[in-house]
């Protein structure tokens, strides 16, 4: 302390009874660095998975309890979100809530929170753009924006959606990424050589091709696929559908999709490129294609996101670094790494005067 005498002890503890809900697109990522964390700091957990994928969340619980966990401390729950979700959302007994999901239900999930004054975190949508300079490598620019915008099915929060390309490359760039398309198999994901699978369900089928439509409505051109594919094995194909001559005011330009659909956005510069690139109420991922130290390191430092790539997909993380966004993307302190103390952990702060 700077007063004599008197020591200064700074700690952190346990927040005691963490909620976890998690989505369905990766039903063993998600809940696990969200559970191990929590776990880690001393805290007792109650696991929600997506009603999507029960069998993935079972398997991570099962190998837990065998491994030796104390009963009682790692808790699943099965059901809808709307009935289990919000039975977790209305107890008094959860401390701290952590979810992953939509906007929409992000949004409900902070309102009961500020209800209970409980610490919350939200990982929610994202409408992340990759920019490709004229000086790009044309090859890296391709196999970025396939890789972040279609591969998983496109169905990650952190895919490439928007393609804005400067005017220089773009046809070169547009010529490619289709020829690039024209080779993806699309089948069963657990088929050798198969490179996307189908859509997750129904319902995110209805809603891509929804977006296909309206797509062609405001205008833009659809240059390759989104069309319903068969296959031998049953399931919810979608061949990629990729939008050329877009503008970042279309709905497939502002609204998160969820699915193999990419608009290709024409811009004139380096300096358009980075305004549409910020023009968006998401910002968890943002990405650009160039061989130049000058723009790279100006988009690093000005892209209005939590995560920026250079020459990588937007899409692709590492563990032990901070996970999050800005904007409508995120809320509250970041996931994973040592950054994940700050949500899972109290700090406390105790004086002792010498005797």
């Amino acid at each position: 302390s700077v007063r004599p005498g008197v020591g200064i002890e700074v700690t952190r503890e346990p927040v005691g009874v963490v909620g976890i809900i998690t989505p369905w697109n990766f039903p063993i990522a998600i809940p696990a660095w969200k559970i191990a964390p929590a776990l880690a700091y001393g805290n007792t957990v109650v696991f929600k998975p997506a009603e999507l994928v029960p069998g993935c969340a079972w398997a991570i619980v099962d190998i837990l309890h065998r491994a030796g966990l104390p009963k009682g401390v790692l808790n699943l729950v099965m059901g809808k979100g709307s009935v289990v979700g919000q039975a977790m959302l209305d107890s008094p007994d959860v401390t701290a809530q952590t979810f992953t999901g939509s906007v929409a239900t992000g949004k409900r999930v902070a309102a009961a929170c500020v209800e209970h004054m409980r610490k919350f975190q939200l990982e929610m949508g994202g409408k992340n753009p990759l920019v490709v300079l004229d000086d790009a490598d044309l090859a890296v620019a391709v196999d970025c924006a396939v890789n972040g915008a279609f591969f998983s099915t496109g169905q990650r929060c952190t895919a490439s959606s928007r393609l804005i390309v400067t005017e220089g490359i773009h046809d070169r760039f547009v010529a490619a990424v289709t020829e690039k398309l024209k080779g993806l198999v699309v089948d069963d994901a657990l088929k050798a050589g198969t490179h996307i699978g189908p859509v997750v369900d129904p319902n995110q089928l209805a809603q891509d091709q929804d977006y296909v439509e309206i797509g062609r409505k405001e205008g833009a051109t659809l240059a390759f696929g989104g069309e319903r594919l068969n296959r031998e094995t049953p399931g919810f194909y979608l061949q990629p559908a990729l939008f050329t001559e877009a503008t970042n005011a279309m709905r497939i330009s502002r609204e998160e999709i969820f699915g193999p659909v990419a608009s290709v956005i024409r811009v004139k510069d380096y300096d358009e490129a980075l305004q549409l690139a910020n023009d968006t109420p998401f910002g968890l991922s943002s990405g650009i294609c160039t061989t130049s130290l000058k723009y790279s390191t100006h988009f690093r430092r000005n892209a209005e996101a939590g995560m920026v790539m250079v020459n990588l997909p937007t899409a692709g993380v590492d563990f032990h670094v901070p996970f999050g966004g800005r904007k409508g993307s995120s809320f509250g302190s970041r996931e994973q790494g040592r950054y994940a103390a700050e949500f899972f952990t109290t700090v406390k702060t105790a004086y002792t005067a010498a005797g």
